[in-house]
């Protein structure tokens, strides 16, 4: 997943993304005057960091500097801006988009680190100062995007741009600036400015409501447990880490499960109690839904309510109309038409899947009809059954050292010819956090990398990429990047070991920070991961390919103990198994990006619908309302769509596969993992960034548009004809 930026967005708008200048003084020699705007010359980023990559200085960043940096980089980004806007002389592209490529230098160090530190490492202190901060930042966008003199300069370059003597990339930045402002609403009247600022300063206050009334609710809803016998099914390690859990939150005798992000558990899988695994689902299923300060149901329904008024203001039918217009799909109907042509094979999957299921229990004679907490437990004994096959068997050759070291690493110096080697000298803001210099084919520096992998409760759910520094040959800067997940964190003395889902997302999240590793840009703006959202997972789904590539797999996946490779029969039985339980998949999936697009296709000014009733009626309208399968995010805990930025964008992930499945037929069509095809990718792909629009980007590649035969047959949905 692409970490949304908020506080970027916010800060610096949709396209202002500038990053330090070097002609700041260096951070080593500040002082510790205070200006005369109360913003200390030794806050850490009053200046630029002195550290490899200027990256960030954690050893001297604390919670007290973040909020006086925001609001001085505020400041002096107005003052910049302001500045260039009043500019007598005409409009260029030197005297304009470039100041505004370089304004903001102090407000995007410190967003950027508030950012990452509020996703993965939060606390009270950091929690009030978003709560603060949210609103002042989405005023601060709208100080910018909705000043008309500078919108004036912008579109008289916009306006003038085939005339004048741009390269592709100059010229694609200043269409992309002129979208950028009028879909902020620069061609609104002055009422209808002061609504949509009312309506951004509520919707971004809202929005960090929910993500950390989310992060409260899923502490508080983990399970606890006070039998061990309760946790029957699990491995030794788990129930250590359970035991080591409880521990941490002050409890003896107890044993904790820690709910992860999704609908389903994990643990669901082996926990052989009926009961507990019940328990469980509905501690996951109503998290947020108790009532109390962490509910967040009324909190949606009037970001549901925001953003259908927004749309209304800036011309929309609906909100998704407007934020699908600048994504590769262009409407909603383009989004619904991928979705629901999948579904009739989804749903009639996952009910032959659930046949096999019930089947088993009938024999066991279990007495009862499958339920959703039910499932993860007998699609584990269906595929025991079927392909002798055991999650178990697995993990102790998923060790994450190794994973990262010998696959991960691996494939990326196979395909690409870079390599990593772990530094202790960049300090990091926690001690699960590693940091590797990335060095490129011919021996200079590529970027600086960081991992922060393991689950706590002061970390948002899921695994994400997102960047403390961006490429750009502007300014001279070079990305430093940065993997976050929610893997297990084993108890002291214990193995960390993976689930091969874990590995997935490993090299999921890797691919991620290789597009933000290979930007080979001029412009902030452009760099990365700064494309549509339903063409950023591309890359992050195309590196899961490699995670079985027969190559990289036997160089990693080797048992923790003994070093010995999983045996060829161990190996053959998951390529055996890779399209089972996905009818469940796809259909856990379908249903999640249904309900967003419904909530973001309601009018505006309809009214206020309970969300259980809601949920309901749209899943039965899209046909793909199966009790055993409920959506993979439920309304009340969609992080995704309520406060990480995919608002009517989740169905990104399938867009998105469809072209790295259909990329990844390319790479098997012409010879697989070798340098020459990485090379290719590299230059033509993840080097590109934003530069160009995305369709034509992959038709180059490609040398077509892409298939969607190769989705079908990567999930067994449908088998290709020999010869396609």
């Amino acid at each position: 997943m692409m970490r949304n930026r908020v506080l970027i967005a916010a800060a610096a708008g949709l396209a202002l993304a500038g990053c330090a200048t070097t002609s700041q003084q260096p951070a080593g020699n500040a002082s510790t005057a205070v200006l005369s705007d109360g913003f200390s010359s030794s806050n850490p980023f009053f200046a630029e960091s002195s550290l490899p990559f200027h990256a960030p200085p954690f050893d001297r960043i604390k919670d007290s500097d973040f909020q006086p940096a925001l609001e001085a980089g505020m400041r002096e980004q107005i003052v910049e801006i302001e500045g260039l806007a009043n500019q007598s002389a005409p409009a260029t592209f030197e005297n304009t988009i470039i100041p505004m490529e370089r304004s903001g230098a102090v407000l995007t160090r410190a967003a950027k680190v508030f950012n990452a530190i509020t996703s993965a490492n939060t606390d009270s202190t950091l929690q009030r100062v978003q709560e603060v901060e949210a609103p002042r930042l989405a005023a601060h966008s709208d100080a910018i995007y909705l000043n008309d003199k500078l919108f004036q300069r912008v579109k008289s370059i916009y306006d003038a741009r085939e005339s004048l003597s741009f390269n592709p990339e100059q010229k694609f930045l200043v269409e992309l600036y002129y979208k950028n402002f009028v879909r902020a609403g620069a061609q609104l009247s002055e009422a209808n400015k002061t609504q949509l600022r009312a309506l951004n300063q509520e919707e971004a206050k809202l929005s960090t409501d929910f993500q950390n009334k989310l992060l409260a609710a899923t502490k508080a809803g983990a399970l606890v447990l006070d039998n061990a016998a309760q946790l029957e099914g699990m491995s030794e390690g788990e129930i250590a880490a359970a035991a080591e859990a409880a521990k941490s939150r002050g409890m003896t005798g107890k044993w904790v499960i820690p709910l992860q992000n999704t609908t389903q558990h994990p643990a669901q899988a082996s926990l052989k109690n009926r009961a507990v695994r019940e328990r469980l689902f509905i501690a996951s299923t109503t998290r947020s839904e108790h009532g109390d300060s962490s509910d967040t149901r009324a909190t949606i329904k009037r970001l549901a309510q925001l953003r259908a008024d927004k749309a209304k203001l800036l011309g929309y039918p609906t909100y998704s109309a407007y934020a699908l217009e600048n994504q590769m799909s262009k409407t909603p109907p383009e989004a619904l038409k991928l979705l629901t042509d999948l579904v009739p094979a989804s749903t009639a999957k996952a009910r032959s899947e659930a046949i096999q299921m019930q089947a088993l229990i009938d024999s066991e004679k279990g007495g009862f009809k499958l339920a959703p907490w039910d499932w993860q437990y007998y699609s584990e004994q269906v595929r025991k059954a079927q392909y002798d096959l055991d999650e178990s068997q697995l993990k102790p050759y998923f060790e994450i050292d190794r994973v990262l070291r010998d696959g991960v690493f691996f494939a990326a110096n196979k395909l690409y010819g870079i390599t990593f080697k772990e530094r202790k000298d960049i300090p990091v803001y926690h001690p699960d956090v590693r940091v590797f210099d990335v060095t490129d084919s011919d021996g200079k520096p590529l970027a600086l990398f960081y991992t922060d992998y393991f689950k706590r409760d002061e970390k948002s759910g899921g695994a994400w990429m997102d960047t403390f520094v961006d490429q750009s040959g502007l300014m001279g800067t070079l990305p430093v990047v940065f993997n976050v997940a929610n893997f297990t964190k084993p108890a002291p003395g214990q193995q960390a070991l993976l689930t091969f889902s874990d590995v997935t997302t490993m090299f999921h999240e890797f691919g991620h920070a290789l597009h933000g590793m290979f930007s080979k840009v001029q412009y902030p703006t452009l760099g990365g991961t700064n494309v549509p959202r339903d063409f950023v997972e591309f890359p992050s789904q195309f590196n899961e390919h490699w995670a079985l590539d027969t190559t990289v797999f036997a160089n990693y996946a080797k048992h923790y103990h003994t070093g010995q490779p999983m045996p060829k029969a161990l190996v053959d039985k998951i390529k055996n198994a890779k399209t089972f339980n996905q009818g469940f998949a796809t259909t856990e999936y379908l249903a999640a990006s249904l309900l967003d697009i419904a909530w973001h296709t309601v009018p505006p000014g309809s009214t206020q619908q309970d969300i259980d009733a809601f949920e309901t009626a749209a899943l039965k309208r899209f046909n793909i309302d199966m009790y055993e399968v409920p959506p993979r995010y439920r309304t009340s805990y969609f992080a995704h769509i309520w406060g990480g930025g995919y608002a009517s964008s989740y169905y990104a992930y399938l867009w998105s596969e469809v072209i790295d499945d259909d990329a990844y037929y390319w790479f098997r069509e012409n010879g697989g993992l070798t340098r020459a095809n990485g090379q290719r990718f590299r230059e033509m792909v993840l080097s590109r960034g934003g530069t160009q629009e995305v369709a034509a980007l992959y038709r180059a590649f490609r040398g077509r548009d892409p298939s969607v035969e190769p989705l079908l047959e990567e999930r067994g949905l449908r088998e290709i004809p020999p010869g396609k």
